[in-house]
């Protein structure tokens, strides 16, 4: 606490907090006990970022010392904020009940700032007291039964001597397979308790590719829950998901077995995590608790087709269990069960509702029962068999949906590399470190490469096709690849200068493994069988294993080894590369829009890798070993994505039509065709993606494009999510666009430096720049003036819905009255402006000769700052013809000022001052104004200003003489009836001009309905009205029908939300019709 505040001055006093504290009343002394040992693991994660607030709270209540506090404190100050909440929750729970429930208290103050926190106090709620008096849940662990011990000992000696080597394919070496020290070469990956989609149904590459970066930084750290492997049992995270599987169940049982899934993408890990486990189970690092862990590939258990039991389905994996099984039933709850790889599992298994309760048969709770194999797992998930048992299973992320029903206590997804984990796995790769560091810092430098690095599977293809170009001290730089096809092109280039000697025709393998994948990929399928092989001429080789890893690896049976690609990409590039094979192609542009016009995006890649091999950098190193490649193939790709261009690239009104030219522009990145792009795109004006979600990579797509085009003038990514890494990729161009609009992006002050490059480049043609929403304080302020004061394009800036503050606007003030400056149009709506920003804004309005438009709306100004404004507003040098003031606290105290601003100025024509509080007092003097002749106002916002019919007269006094005012707004104001009676009176004057006029939410009611039509019915002005909102009913719809037909200009009448019946509203439609271009919208 600050020197001198007192203990009501604390925003974290005990006093302030205690109405939250109905919660904690719930729970007596020992449960608020058992909930802190419950969430230890994940609390140290969730009060990090606010630490110190909890600890000077627990001192200040004496709970604390200060030397405790300040040890607190200095972990937190050096960075270490992990081992700050550690000790902190150590320090507590030593010192009693009292200091556990004051720290809980200042969790329920600060749970809305910190997400995880909140997470953690709602599932508290959902909890309540009541389901812990179930169960025990720190339960003990029997030991292990002396005569179970030996068979213990020899499980894990014989699964520590399988798992502690791990298998490497390493091409470019002399061996095909490499061991390694699992320890060694075990990079750890991040891991998340909580699946982000579950029924992913996109391209799987792509989908965590899109995302990946947004939540790696934006909510890993404040609101994603990471989870290690060893938590996935036994921790808070599986005994919170076991509570509430048993809530929602309403059925408690003595088992405490739970259920874990973990997901992920193809090549992010779960198998070697998998291994990871069971080996450091095996070496008595994890889950001690467990007596026994049986692991499971369902690819091993795709060969098993006929029924089987529990007890078999072990024997056969590890037959040293022979004559013991039977007392391991006994304890149920020291089994772990882990089952890898569900997506490729041959049956399905269906946890849906209809499930739950099958006939005997399906359901298996016997471990010596005979049954199919997908009833066992079902069962074991389900703890129907052998209660009490837990069960892990992975899972590719589109296989997830299958599990939804399921009683699962944890669901985790692998988000892969994060960060420096990237860099850690390249120098555990490479034996020479200097190699390593060249190859990571070629992937930084190459953005589609760097975000791949996610992925595991995608850093060891990497390292394998880029370590060559490193080993090398002659190298050539223009030979590194620079797309992911001629990454791919180099890699399979690599097998097959290491394998020539091996093979005959390696094209005509390589054609019959493309048509292969082909098929895969056509069908959804990965796995490819021996009869998969055997239909397309196959014979697993040497040579072929540089394609195909081998997924069973068992000595003792052939039949059981199925096959994949190292990589779903890959797999993808050898289909596409047999395209370029073939010596019958056909008709491959029909073909390849037939691919492109496919819903679920499967051949979205394998599209993108045809067009990149119809390049000669991608072609010719594989060339060398499989011959020319088809040049009318070539031809005819490079036609078909000349023609997807031109006919994609003016279509972009729908999302999918924006998705398909993001896709054509993949097509052409990959083809490295600077003739082609710039033929298809070189005169392109303007291009729109907003919406559309755009990943560094999209970003980096986009810049090779507009690089290559000279007339860009209008760019739109409005909500595109590219944030600062993919605003880094586009830079390089944006001096290009006339018109930029990058709104809602998260670019954060960070963003604006990436920008000031092409601000400040003295070729900039800027003219139009949308940064709304998009996180700017006055930091970012900062950098905007200074670019403001080189830049002479910039004419218009949007700046809304930002927290610049009035430090921020005063710095950008400065720039503004530079003579020099050219910016015509700001918008400063909702930047946390205050009163004291006025002065400057103030002497920025009667300094700058360019500034003719200016947007201060949804700002706390009030009277006394808008007062300054309004007196730099008369000034004759003032320039400023649209003026936005709408929620900014005026009042009628200002309305003399108002009015005096309006008497002096001859330039404002559009006024907006709604949602303010003038009153009929503040309008009347407005009115007043309006009717000088000197007044050029055409545009009037009046919505929400507390105006009655008292005003009304005045206002049709105004319309008498002023014939200039075409726009007024007076909805949401209590006109009533009387009001618009005495309105009418003002409209049907001939001299009026009014061409829209808003009376939405304005209280009218039928008996009004008959003046407003007869008002209008000489009007031959009026071209748009709006009457939704109030209380119209059958009654008035003879009148506005005489309205419509008779007001000959009107174009559009709005009445929807009235009090019609389907009736009137048919009436009232049937006028549609009657005259050309005219809109009755009553619905």
């Amino acid at each position: 606490m600050a020197e001198g505040q007192t203990i009501e001055d604390d925003p974290t006093s005990t006093d302030q907090i205690f109405p939250d504290t109905e919660l904690l009343a719930k729970y007596n002394e020992s449960q608020l006990y058992q909930f802190t040992k419950l969430y230890r693991d994940r609390l140290e994660q969730a009060i990090e970022e606010r630490v110190d607030g909890i600890s000077s709270l627990l001192t200040k209540e004496k709970y604390m010392s200060e030397q405790e506090h300040q040890e607190v404190y200095e972990l937190m100050e050096k960075g270490n904020r992990a081992a700050s909440s550690k000790l902190l929750l150590n320090l507590v729970m030593e010192k009693g009940s009292r200091a556990r429930r004051v720290m809980w208290e200042s969790f329920l103050k600060m749970r809305h700032e910190l997400p995880k926190l909140d997470k953690i106090l709602k599932e508290i709620e959902e909890i309540g007291p009541e389901s812990l008096n179930h169960m025990s849940i720190f339960r003990r662990f029997t030991e292990t039964p002396s005569e179970l011990k030996d068979v213990q000992q020899k499980h894990k000696d014989i699964l520590q001597k399988e798992t502690k080597t791990l298998k490497m394919n390493t091409i470019l070496m002399k061996k095909q397979v490499k061991h390694f020290p699992l320890v060694d070469r075990y990079a750890e990956l991040t891991i998340i308790s909580n699946v982000r989609d579950r029924t992913l149904v996109e391209h799987e590459l792509l989908a965590r590719g899109r995302d990946h970066e947004e939540w790696r930084k934006k909510h890993l750290r404040r609101e994603l829950e990471k989870i290690r492997a060893d938590q996935l049992f036994q921790s808070s995270f599986s005994w919170i998901g076991f509570l509430f599987q048993k809530v929602k169940s309403l059925f408690w049982q003595s088992n405490s077995g739970s259920s874990a899934t973990v997901s992920g993408v193809p090549g992010i890990g779960k198998t070697t995590m998998v291994q990871k486990i069971v080996y450091d189970w095996a070496s008595g690092k994890i889950y001690s608790h467990f007596q026994f862990v049986f692991s499971f590939r369902f690819r091993d258990l795709n060969i098993i087709n006929s029924r089987i039991n529990l007890r078999n389905l072990i024997l056969d994996q590890y037959p040293h269990f022979d004559n013991v099984l039977g007392e391991l039933w006994k304890n149920p709850e020291g089994l772990l069960f882990i089952f890898d790889g569900l997506d490729e599992f041959k049956d399905r298994i269906d946890f849906a509702d209809s499930r739950r309760n099958t006939e005997p048969q399906y359901m298996c709770t016997d471990p010596e029962h005979w049954c199919e194999v997908s009833d066992i797992v079902y069962s074991l998930i389900q703890h129907k068999l052998l209660p009490g048992c837990s069960v892990l299973v992975t899972s590719r992320p589109t296989a997830l949906h299958l599990l939804e029903k399921a009683e699962i206590s944890v669901w985790a997804e692998i988000l892969g590399f994060v960060g420096n984990e990237r860099k850690e796995y390249f120098y555990k790769f490479f034996e020479d470190q200097t190699v390593a560091a060249a190859v990571i810092k070629y992937v930084e430098e190459n953005e589609i490469l760097y975000t791949m690095c996610y992925n595991p599977s995608c850093c060891w293809i990497l390292g394998l096709s880029l370590g060559p170009f490193f080993k090398h001290a002659d190298r050539k730089e223009e030979k590194v690849p620079k797309t992911v096809t001629q990454l791919y092109s180099y890699y399979i280039y690599n097998i097959m200068k290491n394998h020539s000697p091996e093979i005959e025709n390696p094209r005509d393998v390589l054609l019959r493994l493309g048509e292969m994948a082909f098929t895969g990929i056509s069908e959804k399928k990965i796995v490819f069988s021996n009869e998969d092989l055997i239909k397309y001429h196959l014979q697993p080789t040497q040579f072929l294993s540089g394609f195909l890893v081998e997924l069973l690896e068992r000595d003792d049976s052939d039949q059981s080894v199925v096959y994949t690609f190292p990589h779903l990409t890959m797999q993808e590039f050898v289909a596409a590369l047999a395209q370029f094979l073939m010596t019958d192609t056909g008709d491959i542009p029909k073909l390849l829009s037939e691919y492109h016009n496919e819903e679920d995006g499967r051949f979205e890649i394998f599209l993108r890798f045809v067009a990149g091999l119809s390049s000669p950098h991608a072609a010719q190193p594989l060339e060398k070993f499989l011959g020319q490649f088809s040049h009318q193939t070539t031809c005819q790709v490079i036609d078909w994505v000349k023609k997807q261009v031109e006919g994609q690239i003016g279509n972009t009104e729908r999302e999918a039509d924006k998705t398909n030219l993001l896709n054509t522009f993949h097509y052409l990145f990959e083809s490295q065709n600077k003739v082609l792009a710039q033929t298809t795109v070189g005169s392109v004006e303007k291009l729109t993606f907003s919406e559309l979600r755009l990943t560094p990579i999209d970003c980096t797509v986009l810049s090779h494009v507009i690089g290559l085009c000279d007339t860009i003038k209008h760019l739109d990514l409005q909500n595109c999510y590219i944030e600062r890494e993919g605003l880094q990729r586009l830079e390089p161009v944006l001096h290009k666009c006339v018109v930029l609009r990058l709104g809602i992006n998260e670019l954060h002050d960070s963003g604006v430096k990436q920008l000031l490059a092409a601000l400040c480049n003295p070729v900039c043609r800027i003219q139009e720049l949308g940064l709304e929403e998009n996180i700017l304080s006055d930091c970012g302020a900062k950098d905007l003036a200074s670019a403001l004061n080189t830049n002479r394009s910039l004419t218009s800036l949007n700046l809304n819905n930002n927290k610049l503050g009035d430090s921020g606007v005063k710095l950008l003030s400065e720039a503004l009255i530079n003579p020099d400056c050219k910016v015509q149009k700001l918008w400063l709506a909702d930047c946390g402006l205050t009163a004291s920003c006025a002065k400057d804004l103030a002497f920025t309005v009667s300094k700058n000769q360019s500034l003719i438009e200016l947007n201060l709306s949804s700002n706390k100004l009030g009277d006394s700052g808008v007062k300054q404004l309004f007196a730099a507003l008369a000034s004759p040098d003032c320039k400023i013809q649209n003026l936005v003031l709408s929620e900014v606290g005026l009042t009628s105290s200002c309305a003399e000022d108002l009015v005096s601003m309006l008497n002096a100025n001859r330039v404002l024509m559009y006024l907006n001052l709604g949602y303010n509080k003038l009153g009929n007092s503040g309008v009347k003097q407005l009115f007043v104004a309006l009717s000088k002749p000197d007044c050029k106002i055409q545009r009037l916002q009046l919505c929400d200003n507390g105006v009655s019919a008292e005003s009304m007269k005045d206002l049709a006094s105004a319309f008498s003489t002023n014939q200039l005012l075409t726009e007024l707004d007076l909805g949401h104001n209590k006109l009533k009836d009387l009001g618009l009676k005495l309105l009418s009176a003002g409209l049907k004057n001939p001299d009026c001009k009014i061409q829209k006029l808003r009376l939405d939410d304005t209280r009218l009611t039928d008996s009004c309905i008959d003046d407003l039509a007869s008002a209008l019915s000489t009007n031959r002005s009026l071209t748009g009205l709006n009457l939704e909102l109030n209380s119209f009913t059958d009654q008035s719809v003879p009148a506005i029908c005489r309205l419509i037909k008779n007001c000959g200009s009107l174009e559009r009448i709005e009445l929807w939300k009235n009090r019609f019946t389907s009736t009137g509203e048919n009436q009232l439609k049937s006028l549609q019709d009657m005259r050309h271009g005219l809109r009755i919208i009553e619905s």
